[in-house]
């Protein structure tokens, strides 16, 4: 390929990543379940329960059953390519979820690996982080687990690499001035 060529395809890649969280998000909240494990590549590693997207389905199905309606909102997203069919990106997520009686927002942070395969792109992986979950009447607080139906302690903001670094020369005081839930402590 040419330069041209290439400089084409990387904006048309692009375009084309930007636009499987979204689908994502509408298919979670839809309940399309056929498009939603559709976004990722056949052969999608499902860890100890195996690999593919049927035991995929059978992970999220049950996970998007504890809660009635949804809303993901995207708010953001950095793609950065590995090579012309590779790539891994971030993307900052605001969800809502009715469950028994409640709507727990949540603020997100999806951590994902694409790849292209012919001549679509898939995700290859996705790690979903958050920094709270809590009822949208309450105030967010640590250590964050407002949501009892959900009990994955957050790991945001510690996870991003420059986080810890920042404040390892903080006093100790100082950030217990600022938060309830010390830096690098995600329980």
């Amino acid at each position: 390929m040419s330069d041209i060529e290439q400089r084409i395809d990387r904006l048309e890649s692009q375009a084309a990543i930007q636009q499987l969280p979204i689908r994502y998000a509408l298919a979670v909240d839809g309940r399309d379940l056929d498009a939603w494990v559709g976004l990722f590549v056949p052969d999608v590693n499902c860890g100890r329960r195996g690999s593919g997207r049927a035991v995929l389905r059978s992970i999220i199905e049950p996970a998007v059953r504890t809660f009635y309606r949804s809303i993901h909102q995207i708010c953001g997203h950095r793609v950065e390519f590995d090579d012309a069919d590779h790539a891994r990106g971030v993307v900052y997520c605001r969800a809502e979820h009715e469950a028994e009686g409640q709507w727990i927002v949540m603020a997100i942070a999806y951590f994902d690996s694409y790849e292209r395969r012919d001549g679509a792109w898939y995700f290859v992986r996705r790690q979903e982080k958050h920094w709270y979950a809590a009822d949208w009447q309450e105030r967010p607080s640590a250590p964050f687990t407002g949501w009892a139906a959900h009990p994955h302690p957050p790991t945001l903001p510690q996870e991003f690499e420059a986080w810890n670094p920042f404040w390892a020369e903080e006093a100790a005081d100082r950030i217990a001035a600022l938060t309830a839930l010390p830096t690098g402590d995600t329980a």
